[in-house]
């Protein structure tokens, strides 16, 4: 280790990835002694027993389940019981969920026991924290002011003075600052879309399967939850956007009953509505000398097929095990050649996920007739293609190449 900085690696930004990350380094032990602070000004804390689910829920993959039981912080997510879901369904509007236009992955078709979990971001927060912490790692409740990097080590400022970084770890979101102050620039635009979430109960069980409708305004997601309830998250457009956010419970109830095509009989609203502004972004890079980009801070994608936070897994997984790889070989963890390693690969697999997930949406929002025959033959081609099937739930579980992550957090 550097003992010549104050300290080996600091994690800015404690949300879901950053707090993952700084587990996963602090247990690793080739970084066994080696300090580690994780710089949040907002430290999730666990939900009270009593407490409802959060709006903000997450489909975590296998993969990602994979991580956090790896790293010990599954236990403690499941006092929140995510819920499993078996099976996903796809349709487009023009057709019925039961039709063969209709598109069905079932995780028993690959022996699995589901396709992942839904779970509460907070929950899922706090554990990792909670993990972290146990492993060492000092949580410091502030805000970075500024950045320099030097050859010799970062110099990273903040309220209460200056510290000295082998390594900085930019996890501080989609409008990363880190990520500007390093002059790390990308590629983006912002959809012409806003997601609406809240959490509803419907009329008829949803038996632990997710559901997509794809609508001419974007599509409506219903995710099965725990209590028996479903989690929303309906991208449509930004004046519609508003109108169901503003409007009665029971008309937006209705609303949402009539866009989803009834699947679930009535719907009931139950909770809170919020909405947000959708986008993609790329950066041009994801690692300079001194700094490596993780999550939101690297990419963004559409949250059609809830892949978000677990490509941000997976860069946390990769840059830990790199990192410590590095260490392990007593070389410098905050060298360009040693994060360029992580940065070319994971670069190279989020940007394809994310053209891709852009071009479905697009594809699945075009009004035009040839546009909406592609898809339906596209979801109908899916079904009854098996190969083609499985690699798509391969990919949705994580577990592309037929195989499991190797350790975590050794």
């Amino acid at each position: 280790m550097n003992r010549s900085t104050d300290v080996e690696i600091l994690v800015a930004g404690g949300g879901m990835v950053g707090a993952a990350t700084a587990a996963l380094l602090a247990g690793e032990s080739a970084l066994a002694g080696a300090r580690i602070v994780l710089v949040e000004p907002r430290p999730a804390r666990f939900p009270a027993a009593d407490a409802p689910l959060d709006l903000r829920v997450s489909a975590l993959s296998r993969a990602t389940e994979r991580a956090l039981r790896a790293v010990g912080a599954w236990p403690m997510l499941e006092r929140r019981a995510p819920c499993p879901y078996e099976r996903m369904l796809v349709w487009d509007a023009a057709d019925d969920p039961d039709s063969s236009f209709a598109l069905c992955f079932d995780a028993a078709e690959l022996g699995e026991p589901n396709l992942g979990h839904i779970a509460e971001n907070a929950a899922v927060n706090a554990a990792l924290l909670a993990v972290a912490v146990e492993r060492g790692v000092t949580v410091v409740n502030g805000e970075l002011t500024g950045l320099e990097l030097r050859p010799d080590g970062a110099r990273v400022l903040m309220a209460d003075g200056e510290r000295t970084v082998t390594l900085v770890i930019a996890a501080d979101g989609a409008d990363s600052l880190l990520r500007d102050w390093a002059g790390i620039t990308g590629e983006g635009a912002a959809y012409h879309s806003r997601a609406v979430v809240t959490h509803l109960q419907p009329e008829r069980s949803h038996g632990a399967t997710a559901r997509q409708r794809f609508l001419p305004s974007g599509p409506l997601a219903l995710l099965p939850l725990s209590d028996g309830r479903v989690s929303l998250v309906w991208s449509t457009t930004p004046d519609q956007a508003q109108e169901l956010v503003a409007c009665e419970a029971s008309q937006f109830a209705r609303a949402v009953t009539e866009a989803s095509g009834q699947v679930l009989g009535r719907l009931e609203l139950t909770a809170a509505r919020a909405s947000f502004p959708l986008r993609r972004f790329q950066a041009s890079r994801y690692a300079t000398a001194r700094l490596a980009l993780v999550g939101d801070a690297a990419h963004t994608v559409h949250p059609l097929a809830g892949q978000g936070v677990n490509l941000g897994f997976l860069d946390a997984v990769l840059l830990a095990r790199t990192v410590a790889d590095a260490a392990a070989s007593g070389q410098d963890i905050g060298d360009s050649g040693v994060l360029g390693r992580y940065a070319r690969r994971r670069q190279a697999e989020n940007a394809v996920m994310g053209v891709a997930l852009d071009g479905i949406a697009r594809l699945f929002t075009d009004p035009r007739t040839p546009a909406s025959a592609a898809r339906r033959m596209g979801l109908s081609l899916v079904n009854r293609a098996p190969w083609l099937k499985s690699m798509f739930m391969r990919q949705a579980l994580g577990i592309a190449r037929g195989a499991p992550p190797g350790p975590v957090g050794r």
